[in-house]
């Protein structure tokens, strides 16, 4: 598949400002921390669509979202899985006045992976309970009256990262 086999080309390239790059690590916490993250897709098309959401991470490795089971989010990934998440947890515009500079500091990340819908009931309410735990903590007395009544109305995805996510800061 060409768009993966360019992804990995790139990726093997050196970050120019090498001192700015974080570990998978680091990475991981910028998407735990982050309130939401960008996903982005190619449309069948070809075009490249990119939408906020609300994500989850379960392990190094798998991240869940929920959605609709139809939407132009769900025709980008039946025309091609592989998808980009990006994430910021930390932005501030700064004016270093020693050096009479406009900058930000920031912490980002990116990864690549796969994406797919969750078809077991099991995993599907594992990936629904660990977004409402990250989201809604407080309410979770009411997750199981929840799930039974939409839980067959609710698209569960997992996408499972297909190399280590990236992150890059400056502070």
């Amino acid at each position: 598949m060409f768009f993966r086999s360019m992804a990995t080309l790139k990726r093997m390239r050196p970050m120019r400002k090498a001192a700015r790059e974080l570990s998978a690590a680091e990475a991981l916490e910028i998407f735990d921390r982050a309130p939401f993250v960008t996903l982005s897709m190619i449309r069948p098309d070809g075009t490249p669509y990119g939408l906020p959401i609300s994500v989850v991470r379960k392990d190094e490795n798998t991240f869940y979202f929920h959605c609709a089971f139809e939407g132009e989010k769900i025709d980008c990934i039946r025309h091609n899985p592989i998808v980009s998440l990006s994430a910021v947890s930390r932005c501030k515009p700064v004016f270093e006045i020693e050096k009479m500079n406009y900058t930000e500091h920031y912490r980002s990340a990116i990864a690549l992976g796969e994406c797919s819908p969750v078809e077991e009931r099991e995993e599907k309410v594992e990936g629904l309970c660990l977004l409402c735990e990250r989201f809604l903590p407080d309410f979770m007395e009411h997750f199981e009256a929840a799930i039974e009544r939409s839980l067959d109305r609710t698209a569960v995805y997992r996408i499972k990262l297909t190399e280590p996510p990236v992150g890059k800061c400056k502070h």
